[in-house]
């Protein structure tokens, strides 16, 4: 979850699928909303090239999917599986348009990728970082099962400022 807008009581259920190609320019356009990327590491005026190359890179450890409520992709979030001594471990990435923060989106692709965690890669560890204060993203990881794990003292850098990081782990050994 990539946004600090407060949530509303308004929860929706979107269709997932796999990400395509032809989401670059969606997902381009997400990835330059001020709230999304005030929640993550990247920076601002991403090019929608960027974002295709990002997608056709993607490979067999990853699952990435998007979240469309009809038609309009309004989210997305990816399961990177790590290689060599850490095949049992994910990364996850969760990012969301944001109009529809707050509305049930980021659980449902949360959901959906720990389904793919635990269920078809047989995962044990699934690991993330969030800025300390996207209270929101917090609250979401901690009702899926995740734990903060550590504190990275002023790790992050956006617009102007430093800020902590956490990192937070869901375990199933």
């Amino acid at each position: 979850m990539t946004s600090t807008t407060s949530p509303s009581s308004e929860k929706i259920e979107p269709q997932l699928r796999a990400v395509r190609p032809s989401d670059a320019e969606a997902l381009c356009a997400i990835f330059n909303m001020t709230g999304f990327r005030q929640g993550t590491l990247r920076m601002p005026f991403e090019r929608v090239e960027q974002v295709e190359r990002r997608i056709a890179k993607s490979g067999q450890e990853t699952t990435w999917i998007v979240a469309e409520l009809e038609g309009k992709v309004v989210g997305h979030g990816n399961l990177v599986v790590q290689g060599s001594r850490r095949s049992h471990v994910g990364e996850i990435n969760i990012g969301l348009d944001d109009a529809f923060v707050g509305k049930g989106i980021g659980s449902a692709i949360l959901g959906a990728l720990l389904d793919v965690a635990d269920n078809w890669r047989a995962l044990k560890r699934v690991e993330l970082t969030v800025y300390a204060d996207n209270e929101p993203a917090i609250r979401l990881y901690t009702s899926h099962g995740f734990e903060v794990e550590g504190r990275h003292v002023k790790a992050g850098f956006t617009d102007g400022q430093y800020h902590d990081l956490l990192s937070m782990a869901r375990l199933r050994f």
